[in-house]
C-alpha cells in the first residue's frame, strides 16, 4: 500500500525526495550483491580456476595434457590415489558404525548418564587431527606408554606397531571425525515421523529390520552430509599421514611436491594432484546431492518418538560400550596433556616429573603463535559475517539471478580440500600487487582471507537456518510503515537471527583456529599460527612445546563448543548439512 500513499497526497507531494530514496534503497543492496560476488570471484573462483589452468598448461602457457597423462601413467601416484580412496571409504565406514550407533542410542533410548554422554560425544571434534595424532603417538607410539608397559610387564621383544601405517591414520581419523556423523544423524533422527515406524511394526517389521528398512533410509540427507564431510576431510588431510610416516596418499604427495620448490616437474605434479582433489570433491558432492534428491524425505509430522528406558543388562552394555569408545577417543587428550606438563618422558610409561616450563615458552617467550591465530580467526569471522549474513539473506529472501549458483558455491566450499585451497592461493597470488610491490602471498593478510573463505559456509548456514524461522510478514509489516529493506533487516530481522549468526561465527572461529591444511602452505616467518607452531615444534623434535600449544588450542575450542552447544543445542547438526 505504501506506493499509493504519495499519489493520494496530491500534487503538492515532493517527487524528487522519494525518487532519490528509492534509488538509494536499490543502490545499496546492489552494491552489497556486487561486493559478495567480487569477494567470491577473487578469493574462490580465481584461485581454483588458476590451479586447473596450471594443470593443463606448460611453462609457456600452451595447453597440454602431458601433466595429466604423466600422473595417470605413474604407478606411485596411482597407488597414492587408490590408497586415498581406500582410506576415505574405510574412515567413512568406521565413523558410520560409531556415529550412527551412538546417535541412535542417544535419540531413542534413556539410560544412566545419557545427557553426559551426549556432551562427551562432541569432545573429540574439538581437537584438530594434528593434535589428535600427536596425542596418539605419545600413548600408542613405539616409545609410547602402552608399548613401554607391554615390554616391561609382558617381556615383548619389540614394540607393537599401533600407529605407523594406514591403520594408524584410520584410527586417528575415525576417533576424531565420528561426531560429524553423530551430530547429523541425531538431527535427522529427531525429524523422523513416528507414524512410519509404527506402520512398519504393524506389518511385522521390528528391531533391526525396521531400523534398516525404515529408520536409517529416512536419515539419508543428514547421514550423507556427514559422511561426505568425513570422506573429504580424510581425503585432504596430509598432516596425520605424514606424522605416522604414510607418504603414498594424494594429499601427502601434494604437500611434499609443492614445498620442495626445487624440481619443477614435482611442483607441477603437486598442482595436478591439487586439481584432482578439487575435481574428485566436486564429483563426490554432486553424486551425494543427486542421490539425496532421488527421493523425498520431508515429513509433515513434528511429533517425536518417545525414548525407551533401558534397564539391567542392556543398560549396562550400552553404558560400558559408550564408555569404552569415549575413553579411546580421549587418548589424544591424555597424551597431549602428559607431554605438555611432563618432563623426562622417554622410555618410561609416564613422565618422571611435571613442569609448566613448556607453557611458559609458548605463552611468554613465543606468544606469536597464539596472538597470530586469534588475530587471523577474529578477522576471518568478521569477514564471514560481513559476507555470509548477506548471502544467507539473498538465499532466504530473494529471487535474484545467480541465487542458485551462489548456493552451490557455498556448498562447494565445504567440499574443496584445504590442501587444494592452499596450493591454489600460492599459484594465484604470487604476483606483485601494483603500488605495493609485494605479492599477496608475502603479506600476513592472506591468512585471514583464506580462513574466511574456508569457514564462510558455517556462518551462511547458521544465519540461513535462523532466517527460515523468521516469517516474512514481520519484515513486510516494517516495510508498510515506511522502513527500508535495510532498516527492516537491522531493526526487525537481525535481533531475531543473532543466535544463528553467533553460532555460525563461533563455529567459524573454532575451526579457523584448528585449520592446518591451507595455512601450512601460506605460513610466513614471524606470522605463524598455532597449528603451524605445533607442526614446526614437532618436526624440530620439541614435542613438549608442540603439546603445550595443543593444550591451548583444545582449551579455546572447548570453550567455543560449550558456548555453541548452549546456544544451538541439537540444531548444531545443521551446521554440516
Amino acid at each position: 500500500m505504501s506506493p499509493a500513499s504519495p499519489a493520494a497526497a496530491g500534487p503538492t507531494v515532493a517527487v524528487p525526495a522519494p525518487a532519490a530514496g528509492l534509488h538509494a534503497s536499490r543502490l545499496l543492496p546492489a552494491l552489497g550483491v556486487l561486493f559478495i560476488w567480487a569477494f567470491l570471484v577473487l578469493f574462490l573462483l580465481y584461485p581454483v580456476g588458476r590451479v586447473f589452468y596450471d594443470a593443463v598448461t606448460d611453462d609457456a602457457g600452451r595447453l597440454t595434457l602431458a601433466h595429466i597423462r604423466e600422473f595417470f601413467t605413474d604407478g606411485f601416484y596411482l597407488r597414492s590415489l587408490w590408497n586415498s580412496l581406500l582410506l576415505g571409504v574405510g574412515v567413512v565406514a568406521c565413523t558410520s558404525v560409531l556415529g550412527v550407533g551412538i546417535a541412535f542410542l542417544l535419540v531413542r533410548y534413556d539410560f544412566r548418564g545419557r545427557n553426559l554422554f551426549s556432551y562427551l560425544t562432541l569432545i573429540p571434534i574439538i581437537s584438530p587431527p594434528l593434535v589428535g595424532v600427536l596425542g596418539f603417538v605419545f600413548i600408542l607410539g613405539r616409545a609410547g606408554t602402552v608399548n613401554v608397559l607391554l615390554m616391561d610387564y609382558f617381556d615383548l621383544v619389540k614394540p607393537v606397531n599401533f600407529m605407523y601405517g594406514l591403520h594408524g591414520v584410520l584410527l586417528v581419523e575415525t576417533l576424531h571425525l565420528f561426531p560429524m556423523i553423530t551430530l547429523n544423524v541425531v538431527d535427522a533422527l529427531g525429524k523422523v515421523d513416528p507414524a512410519l515406524e509404527e506402520a512398519a511394526e504393524s506389518v511385522g517389521a521390528r528391531g533391526l529390520r525396521k531400523f534398516w528398512t525404515i529408520t536409517l533410509p529416512l536419515t539419508t540427507p543428514g547421514y550423507i552430509a556427514g559422511a561426505l564431510l568425513v570422506f573429504i576431510w580424510t581425503f585432504a588431510d596430509f598432516v596425520t599421514p605424514l606424522v605416522v610416516g604414510v607418504h603414498d596418499l594424494l594429499a601427502s604427495q601434494a604437500y611434499l611436491n609443492i614445498v620442495q620448490f626445487v624440481d619443477r616437474r614435482l611442483f607441477r605434479m603437486g598442482i595436478v594432484i591439487s586439481a584432482l582433489l578439487v575435481l574428485l570433491a566436486i564429483a563426490f558432492l554432486a553424486a551425494a546431492r543427486h542421490y539425496v534428491a532421488i527421493k523425498d524425505y520431508s515429513s509433515l509430522a513434528y511429533s517425536k518418538v518417545e525414548r525407551r528406558r533401558l534397564r539391567g543388562l542392556p543398560e549396562a552394555l550400552v553404558v560400558t560400550g559408550l564408555s569404552l569408545i569415549l575413553l579411546l577417543s580421549f587418548v589424544p587428550y591424555l597424551g597431549v596433556g602428559l607431554a605438555a606438563f611432563g618432563r623426562g618422558w622417554s622410555l618410561t610409561a609416564l613422565p618422571t616429573s611435571y613442569t609448566l616450563q613448556f607453557f611458559e615458552r609458548v605463552l611468554v617467550e613465543t606468544p606469536k603463535y597464539i596472538t597470530n591465530s586469534l588475530l587471523y580467526s577474529v578477522l576471518a569471522v568478521l569477514l564471514c559475517i560481513a559476507v555470509g549474513v548477506p548471502i544467507a539473506w539473498i538465499l532466504a529472501r530473494t529471487r535474484v539471478p545467480g541465487r542458485g549458483f551462489l548456493d552451490a558455491l557455498n556448498t562447494l566450499i565445504l567440499a574443496i580440500p584445504g590442501t587444494a585451497i592452499g596450493i591454489a592461493y600460492i599459484r594465484a597470488f604470487h604476483h606483485e600487487i601494483p603500488g605495493l610491490g609485494l605479492p599477496l602471498t608475502s603479506m600476513w593478510v592472506i591468512l585471514p582471507l583464506v580462513l574466511a573463505i574456508r569457514r564462510l559456509p558455517y556462518t551462511v548456514r547458521g544465519s540461513y537456518a535462523s532466517l527460515l524461522l523468521v516469517h516474512r510478514s514481520l519484515e513486510e509489516a516494517a516495510g508498510s510503515v515506511g522502513a527500508s529493506r535495510l532498516r527492516a533487516f537491522r531493526d526487525v530481522t537481525l535481533p531475531l537471527i543473532w543466535k544463528g549468526v553467533l553460532v555460525g561465527g563461533l563455529f567459524s572461529f573454532m575451526t579457523s583456529l584448528q585449520e592446518a591444511s591451507a595455512v601450512l602452505f601460506l605460513s610466513l616467518g614471524g606470522w605463524e599460527t598455532i597449528t603451524v607452531g605445533i607442526f614446526n615444534f614437532y618436526i624440530a623434535g620439541s614435542a613438549s612445546e608442540a603439546a603445550a600449544l595443543g593444550v591451548v588450542l583444545i582449551a579455546v575450542a572447548a570453550f567455543c563448543l560449550v558456548a555453541i552447544n548452549r546456544i544451538a543445542g541439537a540444531r548444531m547438526g545443521g551446521m554440516f548439512g
